[in-house]
């Protein structure tokens, strides 16, 4: 009942990816989703290491995933941060023979050919109709519809997945995934509803037993609620929703002041990585979605995909029930 093009095109049972998730996109989770017929995805440095190491890195995690599931899964790949990096990466993940890649954070054409002349499907990330219409004309099979929901770096237009994914699904012909504040069936059922074709979960995904990134992280996800998130750094021209703190506090006060040279100075390197992998709740940086105060324990990845495509069927039938009456 589920199956869409989605499926088809990438090769899976189920029209669910995991959020690529920089370094909390590792093997094992990878692995996990994809073997509950959805699609899992390597983050663009998973586990963090510095810069010098991570083609090695994306090598190794791929060929880690490899050993540990055969069915399809796919890289995600920034361009924004490095483009000579991303590139290299990109060529890092053909060579081992990687079906799927998605890329966000710059121009779709600057790798699209490449990757279909490959053989691989390629996904662009967006976050508004006309982005989504030139990632179709650059040639990519699908897009991904990313609302300001989401976790970690969102698009200026600040368009809620509600919005966006109509938009989208009527400005182009090829598949649209929904992206977002979804984490369970009724958030599945809905993205459809709007047009979608399936839908991507990141902040859920790191809520799994299977995600390496430190406990401690984990248990702020569980602790929060639906007012714990926020947008911070747009004094330097980003917008990155994470769990609060005193490290986005303090973020949010140099935004209101207009602060940029002290954002910056107090941002340094490495926050991110203080706050997913060694579980820093104060100064560390827990990039999450709005959806984080709806995940309230911690499963398998295959008990989450299982659990939405399960609860598929009762949303519908409760949608039947009201339209009855």
């Amino acid at each position: 009942m589920w199956r869409t093009r989605v499926c088809d095109l990438l090769g899976i049972e189920y029209p669910i990816l995991e959020g690529g998730m920089t370094m909390a996109g590792n093997a094992e989770l990878a692995a996990a989703v994809s073997n509950a017929g959805g699609l899992g995805m390597l983050g663009s440095n998973p586990g963090w290491v510095p810069v010098e190491q991570r083609e090695e890195n994306m090598r190794n995690s791929i060929r880690k995933t490899k050993s540990l599931t055969d069915k399809p899964f796919g890289v995600n790949v920034t361009i924004f941060a490095m483009e000579k990096l991303s590139e290299r990466l990109v060529d890092i993940a053909l060579e081992e023979g990687v079906k799927v890649i998605v890329t966000s954070g710059g121009s779709p054409r600057l790798f699209a050919q490449k990757i279909k002349d490959a053989g691989s499907r390629v996904l662009h990330v967006v976050g508004n109709a006309k982005m989504a219409k030139t990632a179709e004309d650059a040639g990519v099979d699908m897009v991904v519809a990313e609302g300001y929901e989401a976790g970690g770096v969102n698009f200026p237009d600040e368009l809620t997945t509600f919005v966006l994914v109509p938009y989208v699904v009527k400005a182009v012909k090829i598949p649209v995934v929904a992206a977002g504040g979804i984490s369970d069936a009724r958030g599945f059922v809905a993205a459809l509803v709007l047009g979608a074709e399936g839908v991507q979960m990141g902040s859920r995904f790191v809520a799994t037993k299977e995600c390496h990134v430190h406990e401690g992280y984990k248990e702020a996800i569980l602790e929060a609620n639906d007012t714990d998130t926020l947008i911070t750094r747009r004094a330097i021209g980003l917008r990155i929703r994470s769990l609060k703190n005193q490290f986005v506090n303090s973020l949010l006060d140099m935004d209101q002041r207009g602060a940029a040279e002290e954002m910056k100075a107090y941002i340094g390197m490495g926050k991110a990585r203080e706050g997913q992998l060694l579980g820093d709740k104060e100064t560390g940086d827990m990039s999450i979605g709005q959806i984080a105060g709806m995940i309230d324990r911690i499963e398998s990845a295959a008990d989450v995909v299982q659990s939405v495509i399960g609860g598929a069927d009762s949303v519908m039938k409760r949608c039947l029930e009201l339209q009855a009456r």
